[in-house]
């Protein structure tokens, strides 16, 4: 059978069954948190990529926002439905979903996680992702470096509570500080004395801008910054400049998108973690097309790799630089 479907928002999402696929070629379904971040707007083109390489047909949907359970419950009903075998997820929320995924897995669906873990981790069957706690480790030693034994007082914009990207980024920054905190397999953000402010982004630039502005006005002392994703720290970045505090406050982040990237060569990110979402959509493929052949599961954790980008290197930290990270990065260079 052939499906077209609407354009990748799941409001839109509309599979239309008219004729057969071609015989054994195997059906993979891809569904995102969003259509518009660049990382998933990557995550996509390295599936589409390799499904064609590798004879598959492709489906795909994303979320209308962050925390749209809804909207992936609806996509992995559809896609089920159109004949999809594997379906490659980015959970927006980690828990919620789990039913759905289960539902699928008794007709015989093999979900692999990308990116993000579901919560338990094993309620996929596999999950293919940048060790997000090692990524959140190499920017608080960056920082710890840089800061060159200065007072930190710490502002974490963070994505939302109990998701899992957000907690092992946040406290693995924490520990790669030198602070105390929980070990990555805790879904709850981790605090002491140093962190002067906590706020939710949700990995927006908009709302990473007021998160900054609001810690502002309740310790305008704040010199360290660290965000969940580039898009937040831009937000950071630009509420501290108006605020005239933009020369004085080191900002660290996660992704290494090329937008990422260019503010670390500008000087608005000190250091970001840079992880590779292409990588992750190209094996979810592979290993979707290994159990249609073989009835193969994939299984475990797979580390898809981080490595830290920055022009300004530090002594004991293993860094690259901005030629490195664009050449490498994702979205309009």
């Amino acid at each position: 059978m052939k499906i077209s479907y609407a354009p990748l928002t799941i409001s839109t999402l509309a599979f239309a069954v008219s004729s057969a696929f071609a015989a054994g070629e195997p059906v993979i379904g891809l569904i995102t948190k969003t259509e518009t971040n660049p990382f998933f707007v990557k995550m996509k083109e390295g599936a589409q990529a390799e499904a064609k390489k590798m004879g598959a047909k492709l489906i795909s949907a994303a979320g209308k926002a962050d925390g749209d359970n809804a909207g992936q419950v609806t996509a992995i009903e559809n896609m089920v439905a159109a004949g999809a075998k594997t379906i490659l997820i980015t959970p927006s929320d980690s828990k919620a979903i789990i039913p759905s995924i289960k539902k699928a897995q008794a007709q015989g669906v093999q979900f692999i996680a990308l990116d993000s873990p579901t919560d338990p981790v094993e309620g996929t069957d596999a999950l293919f992702a940048t060790d997000n706690y090692k990524a959140g480790v190499l920017i608080g030693k960056y920082a710890k470096a840089g800061m060159g034994g200065k007072s930190a007082k710490i502002a974490t914009l963070d994505l939302f509570p109990g998701h899992p990207v957000g907690a092992q980024r946040h406290n693995g920054f924490m520990s790669g500080f030198g602070l105390v905190a929980a070990d990555a397999k805790s879904n709850e953000l981790s605090k002491t004395a140093e962190i002067v402010c906590m706020a939710d982004s949700f990995g927006d630039q908009a709302k990473g801008q007021t998160a900054m502005e609001n810690c502002l006005q309740k310790n305008p002392d704040i010199n360290l910054v660290y965000t969940i994703n580039e898009p937040a720290a831009a937000g950071a970045y630009q509420a501290l400049k108006a605020a005239g505090k933009d020369k004085g406050v080191m900002i660290v982040s996660v992704d290494g998108g090329c937008a990422g990237v260019k503010n670390v060569k500008a000087g608005v990110i000190a250091a970001t973690s840079q992880q590779y979402p292409l990588k992750m959509a190209s094996m979810g493929v592979a290993a979707g097309v290994e159990f249609a052949k073989t009835g193969k599961k994939a299984s475990g954790y797979t580390d898809t790799g981080v490595t830290l980008i920055t022009d300004k290197p530090q002594k004991g930290v293993d860094s690259k630089d901005t030629k490195v990270g664009s050449d490498l990065c994702w979205g309009n260079k």
